[in-house]
């Protein structure tokens, strides 16, 4: 008898959660997906606010303002192979 009552209270205990999942499941990934476009939103505006090509530098150190002359640079000699 108590094993019967105990099956019985599992089962619609069971079926309560699952009718519930059916309905609690879908509206939590749906905050989860609401979230995730924001971002994408915010990340694309953000994008579109930066010109494409434009560079700005904030700091130049003081012993690099002078630039090496090309012949100052490093070459590696090759040689063709036919």
């Amino acid at each position: 008898m108590l094993l019967i009552r105990f099956l019985i209270i599992s089962i619609c205990i069971l079926y309560i959660i699952r009718s519930l999942m059916r309905y609690l499941i879908p509206a939590l990934f749906q905050s989860v997906i609401n979230k995730a476009q924001q971002q994408a939103q915010q990340q694309q505006s953000y994008q579109r606010r930066k010109p494409e090509g434009a560079i700005k530098v904030d700091y130049i150190p003081e012993g690099r303002k002078s630039r090496l002359p090309d012949s100052e640079g490093e070459f590696v000699d090759y040689e063709e192979v036919k």
